[in-house]
């Protein structure tokens, strides 16, 4: 409540997208209202058309008083983008555009991806369950430089000769920002960072390998390491729980946090912050989205997992609007609601033994469990807390 007794109001955009986009942020759209009702604050939504449905409707991926919509908001809740209907790779416009534009117009420059394992999700992880043990890592991906927003020339060229390039640029400024920010965070849990670079071949590695050397001299009481991103890759895998903050450049970020997903057992499983320097009255103005795609051959089906898109509401909730309890409250629910033995199709256990435990659902009843705990207490599995509340970004 306000000082008057009003309810305090957030002005939110939903971009629902494509695919099983419309499906999750309905459901996570339910999940914050709960959080409303419960904490004494409302959500109005503006729900705007971005990605393929935007191409199909106006002929771009996002127009400019989207965009605008965007910028003046608290904070964004985003489905997914793209399907196979728009992947012409000779199109000019294409549904990632939209992406493009609002982490470049809105000042998003990194990407925050918690990668934890929820312990009745193990036996849904390839990986052996010993080496699950302790996984908590956060995943800070530079967001608006690198081969994404570098200068490119498509093919061209004769049949049997076409060449094409991206180019590779960073900025000190750019690796600088973002790595301060790593090293916030790292400072707000387990101080210790990883930078993640391919500094053996790539000018703009070496760039990045000095600046966030010079960087952490502002930071004695956080570890720092340089790993390659091949031998991060293979870390990965072979020893998770041994990161805690990992700080990468755009490509880079997006392979490995797409690898570390597999560790929570399914894609639908793990969400993600956008965030800038921008702050709103409420706290960081970002934009928050589950990380798997559009996955359009079950949209509309009920079959999609909610729980990354839900999840990406509760790291709104604390870093966007500053409900920090409700947050807590969120992500207590889920993990309750999964210890019940609610299970979506692709957290659905190979074996028969395990399945008994387990109840099938589908996106809608998923989060009908979720709602039913929003008043349940216990400890939080996980994701960063709110280390980043005093972050300087």
């Amino acid at each position: 409540m306000t000082a008057e007794g009003h309810l305090r109001s957030y002005r939110l955009v939903a971009i629902p997208g494509d695919g099983v986009g419309p499906d999750v942020v309905a459901a996570a759209k339910r999940v914050l209202a709960a959080a409303g009702a419960r904490f004494g604050f409302q959500i109005a939504w503006t729900d705007i058309v971005v990605g393929g449905a935007g191409i199909d409707a106006y002929g771009v991926p996002i127009r400019a008083e989207d965009l605008a919509a965007c910028a003046e908001s608290d904070a964004i809740l985003l489905g997914a983008v793209g399907g196979p209907k728009w992947d012409d790779p000779t199109a000019t416009v294409r549904p990632e555009q939209a992406l493009f534009a609002m982490r470049g117009g809105l000042g998003l420059f990194a990407n925050l991806r918690p990668v934890s394992v929820h312990p009745a999700l193990v036996p849904a992880s390839p990986l052996r369950p010993e080496l699950l043990d302790g996984v908590d890592m956060l995943i800070v991906r530079e967001l608006t430089g690198g081969l994404y927003f570098g200068a490119r020339s498509e093919a061209a060229g004769p049949a049997g000769a076409r060449a094409a390039h991206d180019l590779l640029p960073y900025s000190e400024p750019e690796i600088a920002r973002v790595a301060r920010l790593a090293f916030e965070l790292a400072r707000g849990r387990r101080k210790r960072l990883t930078s993640v670079d391919k500094a053996n071949v790539l000018a703009t590695s070496r760039l990045w390998r000095t600046v966030v050397h010079e960087i952490a001299t502002e930071y004695p009481d956080v570890a720092l390491e340089d790993r390659l991103v091949d031998a991060c890759a293979m870390q990965i895998v072979r020893s998770p729980a041994s990161f805690d903050v990992l700080v990468t450049e755009n490509l880079f970020g997006d392979i490995l946090s797409d690898e570390a997903s597999v560790l929570a057992g399914s894609l639908g499983m793990l969400p993600s912050a956008s965030v800038g320097a921008r702050r709103t009255a409420h706290g960081l103005h970002g934009l928050y989205e589950p990380i798997h795609g559009s996955a359009p051959d079950i949209a509309g089906q009920d079959l999609a997992n909610p729980v990354g898109t839900i999840l990406s509401g509760a790291m709104l909730l604390r870093l966007s609007l500053g409900q920090a309890d409700a947050a807590d409250a969120l992500e207590r629910a889920v993990a309750a609601a999964l210890d019940a033995g609610y299970r979506t199709p692709d957290l659905w256990p190979h074996s028969a033994g395990a399945a008994e435990a387990c109840t099938r659902v589908g996106t809608v009843e998923m989060a009908d469990a979720i709602v039913a705990r929003m008043g349940i207490a216990g400890e939080i599995t996980g994701g960063i807390a709110g280390e980043i509340t005093g972050a300087t970004a």
